[in-house]
């Protein structure tokens, strides 16, 4: 039982994977397997991508709280957990930029990405100095904020994929306008987490 919490982890890893490719290939950017696509292949590769992602996303609050609850917490863990969660949100970005130019959603994702990459280096940097960055309760938010916010957006570039879902302007334009604004939203604590990160590094490292 005590393996659980990194068997989540784990799996959030090959889940952010398959939802990259998914997405790739729907774009018809995978060479061999997006030639000659049918629609309904498509909106199927869409919709799995989006189920996936949000299997990935749930799975990042249970690992760590199964992990407590078991007293199964472990250096392996600590390592892979944040990975998995980069690893995700990233992949969920690039392959929303595959489906197709949104402008609404190109400049967040990049200062989204921008920030992941800068922490990640400010942390390895840092580690190499003896210099170690915790996770802040806003930050923490800030990555239920991101997986929330995508959800939304990958749901808007795949809404043709879900039979289920009302068609027309009067349902897609709120809710586009809405997953929109929470994308925006987690952007900017994004960039204040990012802010926070260099700040504390900055002051470490001249301490």
């Amino acid at each position: 039982m005590k393996a659980l919490p990194n068997i989540l982890t784990s799996m959030r890893l090959v889940l952010a994977l398959f939802m990259f490719l998914a997405l790739a290939a729907a774009a018809g950017a995978v060479p061999g397997l997006s030639d000659h696509l049918e629609p309904q292949t498509q909106f199927a590769l869409e919709r799995w991508a989006v189920y996936a992602f949000v299997i990935a996303a749930v799975t990042d609050f249970f690992d760590g709280w199964l992990a407590r609850k078991l007293g199964a917490e472990s250096i392996w863990g600590a390592i892979l957990d944040p990975i998995g969660d980069k690893v995700l949100v990233c992949g969920a970005v690039l392959g929303l930029m595959a489906l197709g130019p949104q402008p609404m959603v190109l400049l967040p994702a990049g200062l989204i990405l921008f920030r992941e990459f800068t922490v990640s280096a400010l942390r390895e940097v840092g580690a190499g100095k003896g210099v170690k960055l915790p996770v802040t309760m806003l930050a923490k938010w800030k990555t239920t904020l991101q997986m929330v916010a995508l959800t939304g957006e990958l749901v808007v570039a795949a809404w043709g994929a879900f039979p289920f879902l009302p068609q027309g302007p009067a349902i897609e334009g709120p809710f586009a306008i809405a997953a929109h604004s929470l994308f925006w939203l987690a952007t900017l604590v994004t960039l204040i987490t990012g802010a926070q990160y260099w700040e504390q590094t900055r002051k470490a490292l001249q301490g």
